[in-house]
């Protein structure tokens, strides 16, 4: 009798010791798994823009140690539309990170914003840049109108926001009306959705982010923003850690970045640091209607306000780069083509 006691004492303990090894295992099997696939699929995403810093950075910058900024391009670009032609970006969203204080300052740029594009010479809508030059040409644009250094961009198609969405079982919004929208191959009024706090997938809720038929560009901006707070708080969550290998997936072929594998690790320390606070914004302005085009008319005052609390937020002398916009000032007088798009 003794002996079985000692035995069955003895399978109990190898019980407790084998029960959190194999957990233990098991997550980190899990964790190498999702390392190694991440560093294949992201790597496969980078495409360099050609630059070695942001042209209005002194010198090279470090995730892991500076204040950056990241450029959100959602371009209008999916299977049904890849042979029109030059895409123009859908949604433009300035991110700026505080390493010190864990801060995001994301601000939504309306896509009619009436801005000089330093490629073509001239002020038109902020979603010409893209067509007219693509990545670096949107770049130079923003980097010109927000007078700060675009560190890092992100581009997506719709495609990449239908199955991001998707991949961690949709998000919680609130839907401010009822609407009908095309979805992400563009079939007319097959998104069909009531207003009300709700869990939407992930072509409902590009169909939130794209609508902007009982409102205007500038509400637009901030349903996007506040969809992209939802993806975030979603993907961070406890819920989703098992989702990250069908967000990974959603990821290729749908993303280009010029962010390495070892830049995008920096950036999880604003995600598990427990305090991480996002703030959003938009351009102030007006509308705007010369020869019955339409342009959102950025506001002067606002935008200084705007480019002064950018600079405060990288911990950039605000002074630093004050003297791009009057370099740029005379060669802003050639009359813009009017174009409805």
């Amino acid at each position: 009798m003794a002996k079985n006691v000692t035995k069955r004492r003895l399978r109990k303990r190898v019980f407790i010791v084998l029960i959190p090894l194999v957990v233990y295992l098991s997550v980190f099997g899990y964790a190498t798994n999702l390392y190694v696939k991440a560093d294949s699929v992201l790597s496969d995403s980078y495409k360099s823009d050609g630059r070695e810093k942001a042209e209005l950075r002194e010198e090279m910058v470090d995730p892991k140690y500076d204040n950056v900024s990241v450029l959100i391009m959602g371009v209008d670009e999916n299977d049904h539309r890849k042979d029109d032609g030059p895409t123009r970006t859908d949604s433009l969203i300035l991110a700026t990170l505080n390493k010190d204080d864990k801060s995001v300052k994301m601000h939504s740029i309306p896509r009619d914003s009436y801005v000089y594009v330093p490629e073509i010479g001239y002020e038109t809508k902020i979603n010409h840049a893209h067509s007219n030059g693509g990545t670096q040409t949107t770049i130079d644009t923003v980097e010109n109108l927000l007078e700060i250094p675009v560190d890092y961009y992100v581009k997506l198609n719709f495609h990449a926001f239908v199955d991001v969405i998707d991949a961690i079982d949709g998000i919680n919004v609130d839907v401010p009306y009822e609407f009908k929208e095309s979805d992400s191959m563009d079939k007319r009024d097959s998104i069909h959705l009531l207003p009300g706090e709700q869990v939407l997938d992930g072509e409902e809720a590009l169909a939130l982010a794209r609508t902007r038929k009982h409102d205007n560009d500038i509400q637009r901006g901030k349903r996007q923003l506040d969809i992209i707070k939802a993806v975030v708080d979603k993907a961070v969550s406890v819920t989703s850690i098992l989702k990250y290998d069908d967000v990974i997936d959603a990821v290729f072929d749908n993303i280009r970045t010029n962010m390495s594998f070892s830049d995008m690790k920096s950036f999880v320390s604003y995600g598990t640091s427990g305090k991480l606070d996002i703030e959003s914004y938009t351009l102030d302005g007006t509308d705007y209607w010369p020869e019955n085009v339409y342009y959102w008319k950025v506001d002067e005052e606002a935008l200084t306000e705007t480019q002064v609390m950018l600079k405060e937020h990288l911990n950039l002398n605000t002074s630093q780069t004050a003297t791009e916009s009057e370099e740029e000032a005379d060669s802003q007088d050639a009359a813009p083509p009017l174009d409805s798009n």
